[in-house]
């Protein structure tokens, strides 16, 4: 089973596993990429695309290990008879009658908001209101190796000044892994991307006056020790499109008039019932 989900984490960050695939069986129960999409987009109410992409294949790989112990204590369960206790039947029936109540009023409150429609040029004015709210700012993708001292920093700078482009990176992550005293060591250094401040001042200020391919000529002293920096990539500064965020504005303004809307008809409703 760990073959198995090591396998799969490594599917899910290249995204080559497809939506109805089965990604791994449990005593014959087949567990599917849309099992885990489908846990995803519940944790996160709908807003697992907003997770950042360094961390969504780590959170796929954790729902699918909770629904791997899911069936297998379930499997237990059945075996060791609890489907035929007493116990599990007067519970059964209990959560039956609930949840015929939740689901019934979830599908009409469903019905209610797919029946609200936002007008393209209403979503297109929130847009244009309030675009500073799709500002993305400057960032960087860089990796670091951190050391107690200031010597050992710079011999690990002149091991990897000759080098340059993939075999400078691959070095310089090989170094990581090996010398790093930091908790990303063990990746490469990598500390994915970040934005200005996010840092303390010392390795912020350096970071964002570098060039994309290049590490530190001098080490970069902060309370934690003394930092190589190698920069990966970098994003300017940007504004989302329309397109990009239009689904995004069209829900927004969908549950705020949901709001109003439900209101509306829980007010008729109330006018109609018995209620002593």
């Amino acid at each position: 089973m760990k073959i198995a989900t090591k396998l799969l984490s490594a599917l899910f960050i290249t995204g080559a596993v497809a939506t109805a695939q089965t990604l791994v069986t449990v005593n014959g129960k087949a567990i599917t990429q849309k099992d885990v999409d489908s846990e995803l987009m519940q944790a996160t109410q709908g807003r697992f695309n907003q997770v950042p992409e360094e961390k969504q294949a780590e959170f796929r790989e954790q729902v699918l290990k909770q629904l791997i112990g899911r069936e297998i204590i379930y499997g237990d369960a059945k075996k060791s008879g609890i489907l035929n206790s007493k116990e599990y039947k007067s519970d059964y029936k209990k959560l039956e009658e609930r949840m015929k109540k939740e689901l019934a009023i979830q599908v009409w409150q469903k019905r209610v908001l797919d029946s609200i429609k936002i007008p393209k040029k209403t979503l297109k004015k929130y847009y244009n209101d309030n675009k500073d709210e799709f500002n993305e700012k400057e960032s960087v993708h860089a990796r670091h190796i951190l050391v107690k001292t200031e010597a050992e920093a710079k011999a690990i700078i002149n091991e990897l000044k000759p080098l340059s482009g993939q075999k400078l990176q691959s070095k310089f992550e090989e170094l990581a892994k090996t010398k790093s005293t930091g908790p990303s060591g063990s990746k490469g250094g990598d500390l994915g991307f970040f934005t200005k401040g996010q840092m303390v001042p010392a390795f912020n200020d350096k970071v964002f006056s570098m060039k994309v391919g290049t590490i530190t000529l001098t080490p970069v002293k902060t309370q934690f020790g003394y930092h190589v920096i190698y920069l990966q990539e970098k994003k300017n500064a940007t504004t989302k499109s329309f397109k990009d965020v239009k689904l995004f504005i069209e829900q927004r303004l969908k549950m705020e008039k949901f709001k109003t809307v439900l209101k509306e008809k829980m007010d008729a409703l109330k006018k109609k019932a018995v209620i002593k």
